[in-house]
């Protein structure tokens, strides 16, 4: 064997470590990611944990100006909490999931309040062309810090929540909603 096959079958084995390596910590990656996604999943649906009392304590402006969206008002009947942006496309193409779970959802005691993370010009104009039927509350820049306070950590949107009549947070989403979302949803049988 000559010095260039030599150099030649050692780059060749030192490939071959690097792809193992390379496989090695995507799986590890994978695998990391998939308990992570198991734990929120966890947290988010089977620990019924209360929210932060304060939320009802809070109030928006409205996008017509003048007039304010109290929390207190939601309080004791199911909740669907969007976290919104107009310039967050996610956010627009699941606006119309969420009117009409609210429109076949309301007389069965569901609530749906979008929470808009934008400046009101923006939500104003957005509005004007997309008028959609649930409350839309103003939380501009200080949504994002009341969004992770109730568990959306990387601050993304949009995010949603399903909290039951008696403040427990039943359901965390980031991401956009997809039908058999707000099905399963729907589906909820809560005792308060």
């Amino acid at each position: 064997m000559n010095d260039s096959q030599q150099i030649q079958e050692v780059g060749f084995a030192v490939a071959i470590q690097r792809r193992r390596l390379l496989y090695a910590g995507v799986a590890a990656t994978a695998g990391l990611c998939g308990a992570g996604l198991a734990l929120w999943n966890h947290s988010a649906t089977d620990a019924g944990e209360k929210i932060d009392p304060s939320l009802w304590q809070r109030k928006f402006e409205t996008p017509a100006g003048g007039t304010t969206l109290d929390m207190t008002s939601f309080q004791g009947k199911p909740l669907v909490l969007n976290f919104w942006a107009t310039w967050c496309p996610p956010c627009v193409e699941e606006m119309p999931l969420l009117n009409r779970f609210f429109r076949e959802n309301s007389s069965k005691g569901w609530q749906v309040v979008g929470l808009a993370i934008d400046k009101p010009e923006s939500v104003r104009r957005f509005l004007r062309d997309f008028a959609v039927g649930y409350p839309i509350g103003m939380a501009e820049s200080d949504g994002i810090g009341l969004a992770q306070s109730l568990g959306n950590l990387s601050g993304g949107l949009p995010f949603s929540l399903v909290i039951t009549g008696t403040g427990a947070i039943v359901q965390r989403k980031i991401g956009r909603l997809s039908p058999s979302d707000l099905s399963a949803w729907a589906s909820f049988e809560f005792s308060g």
